[in-house]
């Protein structure tokens, strides 16, 4: 059994029967050949808010254009942050890592910074190779 749809002025005329004329929800319902909930909804939709009553086929009341512009905002800031999280690939995050700095902390080897040890290593490896 396909699911029926009921256009905007068919929902409106029957809110307006119901509210207006007086006439039972039970009946209209009978009479319509809807279920008594399903008109019951309508009514209580209308009372909330006339306006942006049955917006249509497919149609979103603003409220839930932005719940749902909302939600996917959500979803790709999730994605983005275990991105984040995740370590980068060259990093195996095994505790042989070596990390290098430009400058060595001055607590390390007397203050020497690395320009001074990079120079060191120039001349040592000069010495090593040299023939002699």
């Amino acid at each position: 059994m396909q699911r029926r749809k009921f256009s905007r002025e068919f929902k409106l005329e029957t809110v307006r029967l119901v509210r207006e004329r007086g006439v039972a929800v039970a009946q209209a319902a009978r009479d319509l050949d809807v279920h008594e909930n399903v008109l019951r909804k309508w009514v209580r939709e209308l009372s909330a808010d006339p306006a942006q009553a049955f917006p249509g086929n497919g149609q979103m009341k603003p409220e839930q254009l932005e719940i749902e512009r909302l939600r996917r905002e959500v979803a790709k800031l999730k994605a983005e942050r275990d991105i984040l999280k995740k370590p980068p690939p060259t990093s195996r995050g095994t505790r042989y890592e070596v990390h290098l700095y430009r400058e060595a902390p001055r607590d390390l080897a007397g203050g020497m910074d690395m320009r001074g040890a990079q120079k060191f290593l120039a001349m040592f490896r000069e010495a090593a190779f040299m023939p002699g």
